[in-house]
């Protein structure tokens, strides 16, 4: 039996890696949090740290903040999520398909999370944004995560993987960040946006994969052409 888990763990130990920093841990943190808003338990830390995080604003890292606030937001990064799924769609059905469900799927999430939680947003100073929806997850930082995700799975066996890690963990960050600079959410609000965004999309491309029974460049292998094979042996 241990020499089975061991044979086991050297074949498949960078999927279990996979399954468990990309998609059990978040989901388990996102657990958590939300277990202690339906309690009413308090997060002593998100106060200070929201305090600490706006003495050291400025003219220039308000506007940077607005900025992100904005290409963060479904006016601009739901067109651009348009175009890669129309990109996507011309250049492999099941890549577009994936990508639509993961930034779609993660946006109708964020919505019904937020309704079911209706936590109130934040209110510490004047704010330089306004935000009428509830504030548990951070929809800019769920769908950001969501987004930077599904593109670094579609990529990640290209010669673009490490700019698009790069760039999309960037990305992610930044937006997230910013949302609590602002003032319109809790820490917590964007931890748990980023964990379920990309836990959503990584599973989903597990998913996908495993029934689309693409291989490691994302090929499609159909029975068709298997059979070709073993008949041309």
């Amino acid at each position: 039996m241990l020499n089975w888990i061991s044979q086991a763990l050297k074949l498949h130990w960078k999927t279990l890696i996979f399954w468990l920093l990309g998609i059990l841990l978040p989901l388990l943190a996102v657990g958590a949090i939300a277990e202690d808003l339906l309690d009413k338990e308090p997060f002593t830390f998100e106060e200070p740290f929201m305090r600490w995080l706006h003495s050291h604003s400025t003219p220039f890292l308000d506007a940077l903040a607005i900025t992100l606030g904005v290409v963060g937001s479904i006016k601009i990064i739901g067109p651009i999520s348009v175009l890669i799924c129309i990109f996507a769609l011309r250049h492999r059905r099941a890549y577009g398909i994936y990508f639509l469900l993961a930034t779609l799927g993660a946006g109708l999430l964020n919505v019904i999370t937020k309704l079911i939680f209706d936590r109130e947003r934040p209110n510490l100073w004047e704010k330089l944004v306004n935000e009428p929806a509830a504030s548990f997850p951070s929809g800019h930082s769920m769908y950001s995560a969501a987004l930077a995700a599904s593109l670094i799975a579609l990529l990640w066996h290209t010669r673009y993987r490490s700019s698009m890690l790069i760039v999309g963990v960037l990305f992610a960050l930044s937006v997230g960040i910013s949302r609590i600079y602002l003032g319109v959410h809790y820490p917590t609000d964007v931890v748990s946006g980023w964990a379920a965004g990309m836990a959503w999309a990584l599973a989903l491309w597990k998913v996908l994969r495993s029934r689309k029974r693409t291989n490691p460049e994302g090929a499609v292998q159909p029975a068709a052409v298997q059979s070709t094979s073993g008949q041309s042996q």
